[in-house]
């Protein structure tokens, strides 16, 4: 399980674009959200740096903590 920081990400509508882009690469992901801290715990098969350039791509540049 990987932890990103997504300091853009506000709203549900940030969190519906967050999660198109990684269940598009990885239809198995779990994702569990904090929008409050603005953070996902992500469970995926994914490379920390493909996740960073989709949810970039999105417009939701991502840090892993």
């Amino acid at each position: 399980m990987t932890t990103f920081h997504i300091p853009d990400m506000s709203c549900g509508h940030c969190k519906a674009t967050v999660e198109k882009a990684i269940i598009v690469l990885d239809p198995e992901a779990h994702i569990n959200f904090d929008m409050e801290a603005r953070r996902i715990a992500l469970d995926s098969v994914m490379e920390v740096a493909k996740v960073q350039a989709a949810l970039a791509e999105a417009g939701y540049p991502a840090t892993p903590v």
